[in-house]
């Protein structure tokens, strides 16, 4: 992939590059906001980029707790 100045357009070839890059990174389990930072990007636009490649997008805040069922004795 062509160097990217941060701001620049990206299209075409290189759009769909960095959509699976992102797309592989995101489902290993790196966040939307750290994608942004590594790769010089708004959340915005990572957020946009990995909706575009499909990505199935996490709910926000993290884990969450359940509550444990009681056992019926």
């Amino acid at each position: 992939m062509t160097t990217l100045r941060k701001g620049a357009r990206i299209t075409g070839a290189d759009r769909v590059k960095l959509a699976n890059d992102l797309k592989k990174q995101y489902d290993r389990g790196r966040s939307i906001r750290e994608l942004a930072d590594s790769h010089g990007r708004s959340y915005g636009f990572v957020h946009r980029v990995l909706e575009e490649s499909g990505a199935t997008l996490r709910s926000r805040g993290g884990s969450t707790r359940t509550k444990k069922k009681k056992k019926v004795r």
